[in-house]
């Protein structure tokens, strides 16, 4: 079932929201390689954007365009025309939205908002079988769920409890697409996934930082007692099950998709320094670097994802294991070392803490 897929012969031009980021650009790649799919890659080109990892393709088509703007977003969806959307494009680092909640409001609720008028209106003028093919695929986060205790799973019959700005502004956007099926008809799917992790990720998020602090010698940050615990998801897996859930998905539904890879931050922090002493030794163990910092406010303590619906369902099953993605994710870093640098200067990020009230 994996390797391969095939959309319905009417499923010939694609739009991307969010493509030139790190789970859009996996997927933005993913299509160009393995359909005949016109791919439009809309993107306003934020801070964490980069599309050095798509590069120049003649079925690869950049519209950058601000979802916030209704006007431009309306105008977008009339230029690619799609038979297929996938909705990435959001707001997405827990601690910026803890020190900036706005733009995270506008972005993933107003912008979706936005989307979905357009993608709607769009959607009711398709002619026959275009018009039967539609869809529209909505990626969210399991933080939407809140916090679980030391037992349990994340499903798709869980209540919402979004604790942060960021989870909260996700958790309205997936209720916004659900009302747009119930109330119009609108054919959409929904996927909630745990933690990615693995190449192309913008050096602000926990891999990275590690990575990138345990090269250069300097302190690597450990939130709290380190215990928080995490599902994590290989990029390319989480990209087998975007796929799978277009071409298969039941329309009005979602599904959960988590990488049977549940770690503490405090492993996986010390997971990358052994692999670190292994690949690059130093004089010192690099789990010595690591420094105990002030935990994040409201930092839920434990994700974790009950993936069977999409396996039993549709076959999915994720292809990595947490051991084979980190030290896939690690060398990949090593190796391009002058990308990391050059997005993080052109962001103007500099691996300082965010999020701090």
């Amino acid at each position: 079932m994996q390797e391969g897929f095939v959309f319905s012969p009417v499923i010939n031009r694609i739009l991307v929201t969010g493509g030139a980021g790190f789970i859009g650009g996996a997927l933005v790649r993913r299509l160009l390689r393995e359909t005949d799919a016109m791919v439009f890659n809309l993107d306003k080109l934020g801070y964490a954007s980069d599309l050095s990892s798509i590069g120049e393709h003649p079925r690869h088509q950049l519209l950058k365009v601000d979802l916030v703007n209704a006007e431009a977003t309306a105008a977008a969806i009339q230029q690619a025309d799609p038979d297929l959307v996938f909705h990435l494009a959001a707001e997405s680092h827990v601690d910026r939205s803890i020190s900036g909640p706005g733009a995270f409001i506008e972005s993933n609720v107003q912008g979706t908002f936005n989307l979905l008028q357009a993608a709607r209106n769009h959607w009711e003028q398709l002619p026959g079988e275009r018009k039967q093919q539609f869809r529209f695929q909505h990626i969210s986060t399991d933080e939407v769920f809140g916090s679980l205790g030391p037992t349990g799973r994340f499903s798709e019959t869980t209540p919402y409890d979004p604790r942060s700005p960021y989870s909260a502004s996700k958790a309205a956007s997936d209720h916004l697409v659900r009302a747009w099926h119930h109330t119009y008809g609108m054919p959409v799917v929904l996927t909630n996934c745990s933690n990615n992790y693995g190449p192309w990720q913008f050096p602000e998020k926990l891999i990275p930082v590690v990575i990138l602090k345990a090269v250069a010698g300097e302190s690597i940050p450990l939130y709290g007692d380190g215990q928080n615990v995490r599902d994590w998801l290989f990029v390319e897996d989480h990209v087998d099950a975007l796929l799978l859930v277009a071409q298969k998905g039941q329309i009005g539904e979602s599904y959960c998709v988590g990488g049977f890879g549940e770690r503490s931050n405090k492993e996986v922090v010390l997971e990358i320094c052994n692999l670190l002493d292994q690949y690059r030794p130093s004089d010192a163990p690099y789990f010595a670097l690591v420094t105990p910092v002030g935990d994040r406010p409201g930092h839920d303590r434990r994700y974790a994802i009950d993936s069977s619906r999409i396996s039993s369902d549709l076959g999915w099953q994720p292809k990595h294991s947490f051991a084979n993605g980190i030290a896939a994710t690690l060398r990949w870093y090593l190796d391009n070392l002058a990308w990391c640098d050059r997005v993080c200067k052109q962001a103007g990020y500099f691996g300082n803490r965010l999020g701090a009230i």
